[in-house]
């Protein structure tokens, strides 16, 4: 690949593969090694002698965090929030984006409008006011709580409008000229060019929305009503015996806390692992075409 070519381009793609592939192992050794101890025996994980190949086979820590309903209902909230959070965000974030591309010509006060949602990155009214707002509006307690609040990313906004003004303007000027309204044209012709951006920011928004706790341990009442995430911090960090069943405790006698973490972990970060991969290829051209503007 690199021969015929001057000794010092030589050296510069040999550091680069040397350093591509010390940067992949680096991500990917910490998830083997999660992997290995998720497997191995309580009295392995607690010796500390496993590296990147299980120690006494064993599948009794999955067993223990699959032997609750408490998963299985904390699993179902979070593909609710999945869906209906990425559907709602990429609905806004495109409606938003579209007149936020236009000039100021076309959109009285666009710079306004912008600066507007530009100010929100910059600046928050802190955490109890944003308590205090969602409780007052009811939304304690439901799944809504955890998708509206974050509905409209500004950043994935951001990267969607400058898509959208890197387009060529023929080409909606051409559907005006064939009798196409804005929406039309919006759905017909912007949306379908830019799947390459859609599809990162929709990434982000999946992985945000599969990945946050936080919300749901402060906006939920009810352990039965936490995404995925928040539930596996309460078994993380807040483990108690009280809700345990003889099974569950037999179980638990024959893993230990860095098993049990570690299966956490691992199927927590699982379902993400296996659909990142259908949106790498969107990845680096929608960042580039989104984040540039000429």
């Amino acid at each position: 690949m690199i021969q015929g070519k001057s000794m010092g381009t030589r050296l510069f793609h040999l550091f680069n593969y040397a350093f591509l592939i010390t940067l992949a192992l680096l991500c990917l050794v910490p998830l083997i090694h999660i992997l290995a101890v998720s497997l191995s025996s309580n009295v392995a994980a607690s010796a500390g002698i496993v590296k990147l190949w299980p120690k006494e086979l064993t599948f009794k820590s999955y067993e223990f965090v699959l032997s609750k309903s408490e998963f299985l209902l904390s699993l179902w909230v979070t593909i609710q929030r999945v869906l209906i959070g990425t559907a709602v965000s990429m609905t806004l974030s495109i409606l938003i984006a579209y007149p936020l591309s236009k000039s100021n010509r076309d959109l009285k006060f666009r710079t306004g409008y912008a600066w507007f949602f530009v100010f929100t990155i910059l600046f928050n009214g802190g955490l109890i006011p944003w308590y205090m707002t969602i409780r007052s509006t009811g939304l304690l307690d439901s799944l809504w709580a955890l998708i509206i609040p974050g509905a409209v990313p500004v950043f994935n906004v951001i990267l969607l409008l400058n898509f959208f003004r890197g387009l060529p303007r023929e080409l909606e000027e051409a559907a005006f000229v064939d009798g196409a309204g804005y929406w039309k044209t919006l759905w017909r012709i912007y949306v379908p060019l830019s799947m390459p951006s859609i599809a990162t920011i929709g990434l982000f928004t999946i992985v945000g929305h599969w990945n946050s706790w936080f919300d749901g341990l402060v906006l939920m009442n009810s352990q039965h009503n936490y995404p995925l995430s928040s539930y596996l911090q309460t078994v993380i960090v807040q483990a108690s015996l009280t809700n345990m069943s003889a099974e569950q405790l037999a179980n638990l006698a024959t893993v230990s806390d860095r098993t049990v973490k570690a299966a956490q972990i691992f199927v927590g970060s699982l379902p993400i692992l296996a659909f990142y991969p259908f949106l790498q290829k969107y990845f680096v051209s929608g960042m580039v075409l989104g984040g540039v503007k000429e």
